[in-house]
């Protein structure tokens, strides 16, 4: 029996996205709940799994446009693994036979040539079906490719990286590239430049962040930390936390904990506007941002006040690696009550983060700094970081942003006021 494999619904407001790859090829036998293909929404890059298992019958190509619903290939329940598998199989045993004589004097290049041949042909279990057909196009030599993929595996990414092609290239059937020389502003053609249809994901970042501008009245304010007990706490007890959870003790379980500590008694800063409303929350999802290599993406920690050291440190580390390897849930993205993101991580000192709208407020952390400072009248070298908070002015006044912040400077700067529970 045929059952029809459809693009399911991922959230309320979401109505199409792109089918960006397939990760079975027509005709693969494939297992119920094993990845089966990448579907990219304006929220989210995610993995969808196959709802059946038998053999597969592709209709969609990818990087076709598709609705919510639309069917995009079929599955034979009734199909047997061993009739399938043996389809594919029968070529390599025509191959293993042992050649007659005559035809392999007949054959130029000899030996040597065959198994240059052979050493070309990757393994078939190390590459996605996009990327297998990327290495056939542009005959690349898997020698020196390291797979980024789940067990080691060879994306489409980096095949396209080993062809000299940017990931963002092939990302999207929506326009092919075109590269000519582009006009400078004075009108005189210089060197060639490629024009890439945007994603749909980085389209709709881009909505978004236009519309946080145009819809808020966005200020920053800024403060700087000292991290100097908080490097020695972690350092204290990095070993103990590491070997009782099996996670270790980074800094943003601190500033979770801090935010939440600081929302609690400036509650206006869990909340939002409505119309003529102000809504508040009495709970703290807390959606900290990712970098992936498709833009960056906010997976929130639900309930994050009722979580202790190791569990926040474990789900960050989880929605992370579910978000870089497209195993992330729409659900998972939404309805976050206040934001954090790290710009430390790649070296940055100070910048104005934007709120993930319809958020009113946003903490971004920086880069840890040896600075001198005066303390008790002497100058001292300190571990210090900026911190910042950009805030919708509409619903947050100067004063409680202000106060907002410098809370959480107080709860870093003394972390023993937040139990380490170990």
């Amino acid at each position: 029996m045929k059952e029809e494999v459809t693009i399911p619904s991922v959230g309320e407001s979401i109505v199409e996205g792109v089918l960006m790859a397939w990760l079975k090829e027509n005709g693969d036998y494939v297992k119920e709940s094993e990845d089966l293909y990448e579907f990219e929404t304006e929220k989210a890059s995610v993995t969808v799994p196959s709802p059946f298992e038998g053999k597969l019958e592709i209709i969609v190509q990818e990087g076709s446009k598709v609705s919510i619903g639309q069917v995009v290939a079929t599955i034979d329940t009734g199909a047997e693994a061993e009739e399938a598998k043996g389809k594919k199989e029968e070529p390599d045993r025509k191959r293993a036979k042992p050649e007659p004589a005559s035809e392999k004097k007949a054959k130029t290049g000899g030996e040597k040539k065959a198994v240059k041949e052979e050493k070309k042909e990757p393994p078939s279990e190390t590459l996605s079906p996009a990327a297998r057909r990327i290495v056939e196009e542009h005959d690349i030599d898997l020698a020196g490719v390291k797979g980024t993929g789940k067990d080691g595996r060879i994306t489409k990414e980096d095949a396209l990286a080993a062809a000299g092609q940017k990931p963002q290239e092939k990302a999207s059937g929506e326009t092919k590239q075109e590269e000519r020389p582009v006009p400078d502003e004075s009108g005189q053609e210089g060197a060639p430049a490629r024009r890439v249809a945007m994603s749909t994901f980085r389209k709709s970042i881009a909505r978004r962040l236009v519309a946080a501008r145009q819809e808020a009245a966005h200020l920053t304010t800024f403060n700087e930390i000292n991290m100097e007990k908080l490097i020695e706490i972690r350092k204290a007890h990095q070993k103990h936390f590491q070997e009782k959870y099996g996670i270790k003790l980074g800094f943003m379980s601190f500033f979770v904990k801090a935010s939440v500590g600081a929302l609690k008694e400036f509650p206006v800063i869990n909340a939002r506007i409505e119309g003529d409303e102000i809504l508040y929350y009495d709970f703290y999802d807390i959606g900290v941002a990712v970098s992936t290599d498709r833009g960056l993406m906010v997976p929130v920690i639900r309930n994050a006040d009722a979580l202790t050291f190791a569990e926040i440190e474990k789900k960050i580390a989880d929605l992370a690696e579910r978000a870089r390897y497209k195993k992330i849930t729409l659900p998972e993205l939404l309805g976050g009550t206040f934001s954090i993101t790290n710009g430390g991580i790649f070296g940055s000192l100070m910048s104005t983060p934007i709120p993930n709208h319809p958020q009113p407020a946003i903490l971004g952390m920086h880069a840890i700094q040896d600075r001198p400072m005066a303390v008790d009248g002497e100058v001292k070298i300190k571990p210090m970081m900026y911190v910042a908070l950009t805030y919708d002015h509409r619903l947050i006044d100067g004063r409680e942003a202000v106060s907002f912040l410098y809370r959480i400077k107080e709860f870093i700067e003394d972390p023993e006021d937040m139990l380490l529970n170990i």
